[in-house]
């Protein structure tokens, strides 16, 4: 078997490039060669050309031309030159081959090559794997466990170990040698004892990867799981679209019976995964992202990237979660900061900032403000408004017949319990009495009795 054929194999049991094979024989020989070529010969500019018409290593010694020569052994005069290339000038490379028979190859020379290789073909190695995982960071990958350190398990994914550490692992999993495991290649770095691969089972990727694994329509790109928030171990959130409106995204995720949510969840020891539908305005977005709880209306503030959301109150401990569980996962799928409110805590706070307001007014700071009771009091008055609806209006502002007259259909319509026809009812009833009650308020027309009467008053 000739050399080429052993750098043929070689590549191809490690997974190594034929150049980086080649380069690697070529400095062996380089070594073997200053090793075994007399000392005159060794102290020569040496370098080593591989030809790949005829598959042979030539080692040359390079001298430089120049006019004046100082080191006869780096150095060669033009005229010299130019004998062995005429076309060549000051400051030009000549190159002339120095013939090393391998049968003067002595053992420490041999053995030098060896090394050479050998330290060639594991750095080789080394940047193969590195460059094969770290184009697979964001995949699965299976593994073997080897052994556990300390809580941390190390597995054999094939070309290379990688590193499961506690706190990448789910609560209360427990590994032993030899069992599979499947995780997500969370990190690819280059050390000086190779490539760390750093797997995880709790990162939201981890939950994504899963998904495409159980559900074809996510393979194939028809549903896509445009965010997703966990709590591993616990509870998880997905939010998902279809491309294709023929497919329903979330029931093609839970499967028939829910097979496919329930092999997740075997996998992830139990988590719980809500399946939402994702929406583009995070108002919307966020009312599906609560769910089980039901959303009376959302107020974005965009500047501070803030939704404010008021639920009814006997919904506020479902929205808000076991220990702020849910609306921490909604606020991680939305990408919003979320602040969750009862209708009694927006009314308790309305009623607190009335109260300051007055007192501040008592000392001349400012007038009087609308009452809540007062303003209840008056938008109950309105054909078709009760006192639940009233108060409701109220707490999200509408304190006045102006503010209700004025207000948009699509923000009364985010009110629990008004529709668009509702929404139209009730501001048309608000413009009607504020009508009527300017119109009581104007003062009477010259001519009139009234009016003479206050004429008279002005001048007397």
């Amino acid at each position: 078997m000739d050399l080429m054929q052993v750098i043929d194999q070689i590549g191809r049991e490690k997974g190594i490039e034929k150049g980086v094979l080649i380069d690697a024989v070529g400095a062996a020989i380089l070594s073997a060669s200053r090793k075994s070529l007399p000392a005159a010969q060794a102290a020569l500019d040496l370098r080593v050309d591989f030809d790949a018409k005829t598959s042979q290593f030539m080692l040359y010694a390079v001298k430089k031309v120049v006019d004046t020569v100082a080191n006869s052994k780096v150095e060669v005069g033009l005229e010299e030159a130019q004998q062995i290339n005429s076309s060549v000038q000051i400051g030009d490379e000549v190159r002339s081959p120095v013939p090393v028979p391998a049968q003067s190859f002595g053992r420490i020379a041999a053995q030098t090559a060896k090394q050479v290789i050998i330290q060639r073909v594991r750095e080789a190695e080394r940047d193969s794997v590195y460059q094969i995982f770290k184009e697979k960071e964001g995949e699965l990958v299976h593994g073997l466990v080897q052994r556990v350190i300390k809580g941390s398990v190390i597995l054999n994914i094939g070309k290379a170990e990688a590193i499961l550490p506690q706190r990448e692992q789910l609560p209360r999993e427990e590994f032993r040698v030899g069992d599979r495991v499947r995780a997500y290649i969370l990190d690819v770095k280059k050390t000086t004892k190779g490539s760390q691969i750093v797997v995880s089972r709790t990162h939201p990727g981890f939950l994504k990867r899963l998904f495409e694994l159980e559900v074809p329509e996510i393979y194939e790109g028809i549903v896509e799981v445009r965010a997703a928030a966990r709590e591993a171990g616990e509870r998880a959130k997905i939010a998902v679209v279809s491309k294709d409106s023929n497919v329903d995204p979330v029931g093609a995720c839970v499967g028939y019976r829910g097979a496919r949510v329930q092999s997740i969840v075997r996998e992830l020891q139990g988590e719980k995964i809500d399946i939402i539908p994702w929406r583009e305005e995070p108002a919307s977005f966020v009312k599906a992202a609560l769910a089980p709880a039901e959303v009376q209306r959302v107020t974005a503030d965009s500047e501070t990237r803030t939704l404010r959301v008021v639920v009814a109150d006997d919904q506020l401990s479902l929205a808000i979660g076991r220990r702020g569980q849910n609306a921490r996962l909604a606020a991680k799928l939305v990408g919003w900061k979320v602040d969750i409110k009862s209708t009694a805590e927006l009314q308790r706070e309305a009623q607190a900032a009335f109260s300051g307001l007055l007192g501040a007014q008592g000392r001349g700071e400012m007038p009087a403000p609308e009452d809540p009771e007062a303003a209840i009091r008056r938008l109950v008055a309105l054909p078709g408004v009760g006192e639940r609806l009233a108060a409701r209006l109220v707490a999200a502002g509408y304190t006045s017949l102006r503010r209700l007259a004025d207000a948009g259909l699509e923000a009364l319509q985010e009110i629990d319990g008004i529709g668009l026809k509702s929404a139209e009812r009730i501001q048309f009833a608000a413009r009607e009495a504020l009508a009527e009650l300017e119109a009581a308020e104007a003062p009477p027309a010259a001519g009139t009795p009234g009016g003479e009467a206050d004429s008279e008053a002005v001048e007397g």
